[in-house]
């Protein structure tokens, strides 16, 4: 296989994931094509590549930024701009999981922290089952919180670890 089938492969292959996370094909493959790329790449050689149009290409670049996993790159002597994504694998997947959970869990907290107590007979089958649902994805939401949290200690805590061993 080639580089340029590889690439295909790998960018189509991106695509299928980001949907299954609960992203847009086209904004994956975006992010694919530049997570490959040797060298940033402008909105031209996006839509090209990717066979998209400028439309599409430009939402999904700015999306990309929102989520912080694509920069806006200066090439000096062009008055293009020019984008490329965050190589780091670990930093990519803390990025799309922080933003899932800003998305996609805090709202969610949000609306279970407001069902508090229910009125009626506790021991009402519709009743409890609700309320052991809330319960459980309280629960859930507060481990995943945790988690998380740990997660990026561990990124901090590796940095300033490295950083303070220069200075050994």
């Amino acid at each position: 296989m080639d580089l340029k089938e590889a690439k295909q492969q790998f960018i189509q292959s991106w695509g299928v994931l980001g949907s299954q996370w609960g992203i847009n094909r086209t904004m994956a493959q975006v992010h694919a094509l530049l997570l490959v790329a040797s060298q940033p790449l402008s909105t031209d050689e996006i839509m090209e590549q990717l066979s998209i149009s400028r439309g599409n290409a430009n939402m999904n670049i700015r999306e990309l930024m929102s989520w912080e996993l694509v920069q806006k790159v200066i090439v000096p002597g062009d008055r293009k701009e020019y984008f490329c994504a965050e190589k780091d694998i670990w930093k990519v997947s803390m990025r799309i999981m922080y933003e899932r959970k800003k998305r996609e869990l805090d709202p969610m907290v949000k609306v279970l922290s407001t069902i508090n107590h229910l009125e009626g007979d506790k021991k009402d089958p519709e009743i409890k089952a609700f309320t052991e649902t809330v319960e459980n994805i309280r629960k859930f939401a507060g481990q995943a919180d945790k988690m998380m949290d740990t997660m990026i200690k561990a990124e901090e805590n590796w940095f300033w670890g490295s950083f303070l061993k220069l200075f050994k």
